[in-house]
């Protein structure tokens, strides 16, 4: 089944978009799946079954993987064995009967109003890396944006006159986002300045540039986050996508509409965005036993 391997990661690229990450967790998954499969005897795609997907499943877990992990490699199958049914390469789905792992979900991870402050504030706006750390900083916590959508931005998917970015997101989806107003401010200043003079007259697509005229990597900017994280005096661990949960927190905790922060953080799913309602409703719990009188005995 090697041949259909090949052309299911053809398709996951070409039609579905998935990322090289994706592509290459999902063929990893997949190379051990039929490996299982023919070790078992079964060479032919028609013959697998419920039980077979499930005793792979099983397999995992006892290998100790975690549920997390074991969902990942169904997903992987779910998607594969749609190729196949898609293609009228096999007439049934064998994952539609076997359910997914329970998950539990850990809350994300966010920054307090005060240390995204903190954070922001961290550049030295007097230098020309510090003008385009601050927008890049701003930028992120104002749009939501993941960091892979970040370094990806070309100028012209700015737009400062009508006050918003075109992103990016999953599967090339792209999605308009607005960009407030001390964002746009800053990003104003390092397009008038701090561009132009890091280029030195190069041309680059990138929105953010580095002195050598190129556009700034995920492990740049990871980088970067770190050090102003160190000089802002934040001690916990926290990452670019810290930002982006801390985006959707505070916009719902200032009474913002779930279904205006699914959009805005380009969620296929309001499932995926209500993990941030779990967020809020732990503050107010946490308030309401340290304010009210009767909350504790």
């Amino acid at each position: 089944m090697e041949g259909l391997l090949d052309s299911f990661i053809a398709y996951l690229r070409a039609e579905l978009g998935r990322s090289g990450k994706t592509v290459d967790a999902y063929a990893a998954d997949l190379r051990e799946y039929l490996e299982q499969l023919q070790r078992r005897g079964i060479v032919e795609p028609g013959r697998i079954g419920a039980e077979h997907v499930s005793a792979h499943l099983q397999g995992l877990r006892r290998r100790g993987l975690s549920a997390r992990s074991v969902a990942r490699h169904l997903s992987a199958l779910r998607t594969f064995h749609g190729f196949l049914k898609h293609e009228r390469i096999c007439s049934h789905d064998p994952t539609t009967e076997v359910d997914r792992p329970r998950l539990t979900q850990a809350l994300p991870s966010y920054l307090t109003r005060e240390e995204v402050e903190r954070l922001l504030a961290a550049p030295n706006v007097q230098t020309l890396e510090g003008q385009r750390d601050r927008a890049m900083l701003e930028l992120l916590y104002a749009c939501g944006l993941r960091v892979s959508e970040l370094v990806q931005l070309s100028s012209s998917d700015l737009n400062l006159q009508a006050g918003f970015v075109l992103a990016f997101g999953k599967g090339k989806k792209e999605r308009l986002v607005p960009v407030g107003s001390f964002a746009a401010q800053q990003l104003a200043t390092y397009l008038a300045q701090g561009r132009a003079a890091l280029l030195k007259g190069r041309s680059s697509r990138a929105l953010f540039v580095t002195r050598r005229g190129r556009g700034f990597t995920r492990q740049g900017f990871w980088k970067l986050l770190r050090r102003y994280g160190i000089g802002a005096g934040i001690t916990h661990p926290f990452s670019p996508h810290t930002l982006r949960h801390s985006f959707a927190t505070h916009l719902l905790q200032g009474g913002a509409d779930l279904r205006a922060v699914q959009t805005l953080l380009g969620h296929a799913d309001l499932a995926t965005t209500q993990i941030y309602t779990h967020v809020d409703r732990t503050r107010l719990q946490a308030q309401y036993e340290k304010t009210h009188p009767r909350a504790r005995g």
